[in-house]
């Protein structure tokens, strides 16, 4: 299996979810995910935010607000299949969110209500395998309602319908109050059969420290999974030096995936801190390569 470093596009979007697993293991640490907003009009108005993600380096393109009953990504021409011409158009891997909502859940906040089609249920797995996502991510936007429980279960679920990589865990509280990393979810996430554990980067969450991520990171690998961290707090429309520190801190932690969100402006980070985030953690060489590298390869 080669690194995600090394891939071509058509060797990127025919892996299955325990190849994509592999090839973004052997990266040891060299791996950018960019979440995008699809429910709003784009950064660049008749480009999509993937397309300028993936011109700043990321790897894999995260779709946040997609809701699989009204399959709309802003941006993109009209077409049938818009998650496959997205893919055609970035040559990289694209997966949406899911949001397993627990209604019993202990709330900090007002909740937030979401359509079906963006909540984790066996029929949106359906639909997401149908529409050809190469993976989802249980997770929960601010104020959902998402708790560790719901997650641990909709993993299971998932299990049953989607063939590709499932991303689980939480990138703040979600409106829940709960601890957000948790060695015990952790161990239910991996037990359930998720293949990617998400947490808060270092720094973005108040109180979670560099030794508790650490220590995660360690738990993870240890159990075979991969470790992801998130910069899902407005921090991706910071200056570049904090994403560089977010960057590096992570990257000690023992991380394989780094998250940067999509808060930055009209539904993305700001493309500079894609590319900061990517330098920091592969250097120029690598960003060049993946910024250069054609969709026709």
């Amino acid at each position: 299996m080669k690194r995600l470093l090394n891939c071509t596009t058509s060797e990127m979007l025919a892996m299955n979810g325990e190849e994509l697993k592999q090839s973004i293991l052997a990266c040891e640490g060299r791996t950018v995910m960019t979440e995008t907003v699809v429910a709003i009009p784009p950064l660049l108005g008749d480009l999509t935010n993937a397309e300028l993600a993936v011109s700043f380096g990321s790897d894999m393109v995260l779709l946040n607000v997609f809701d699989c009953n009204n399959p709309v990504i802003n941006g993109l021409p009209e077409c049938d299949e818009p998650v496959k011409k997205l893919q055609e158009l970035i040559g990289r891997p694209v997966g949406c969110n899911l949001e397993p909502v627990d209604l019993d859940a202990d709330m900090l906040e007002e909740r937030q209500t979401i359509a079906s089609g963006r909540q984790a249920t066996a029929e949106t797995f359906k639909k997401a395998q149908e529409l050809g996502f190469n993976f989802i991510c249980l997770t929960g936007n601010p104020g959902v309602g998402v708790s560790n429980h719901s997650i641990a279960a909709a993993i299971k679920e998932a299990k049953k319908y989607f063939k590709g990589l499932i991303i689980a865990g939480k990138m703040h509280g979600a409106g829940v109050n709960e601890p957000v990393v948790d060695l015990e979810a952790i161990k239910e996430f991996i037990d359930a059969g998720a293949d990617v554990i998400l947490m808060p980067a270092v720094n973005t969450v108040p109180g979670l420290s560099e030794a508790t991520v650490t220590k995660a990171c360690e738990y993870i690998h240890a159990h075979n999974a991969l470790a992801l961290s998130a910069i899902g707090t407005s921090q991706e429309g910071a200056d570049t030096e904090t994403v560089r520190e977010i960057a590096i801190m992570n990257k000690r932690c023992g991380v394989d995936i780094q998250h940067i969100g999509d808060a930055g402006w009209c539904g993305m980070a700001l493309p500079e801190n894609i590319m900061t985030l990517s330098v920091a953690i592969r250097g120029k060489r690598w960003t060049y390569h993946k910024i250069a590298s054609s969709v026709n390869r």
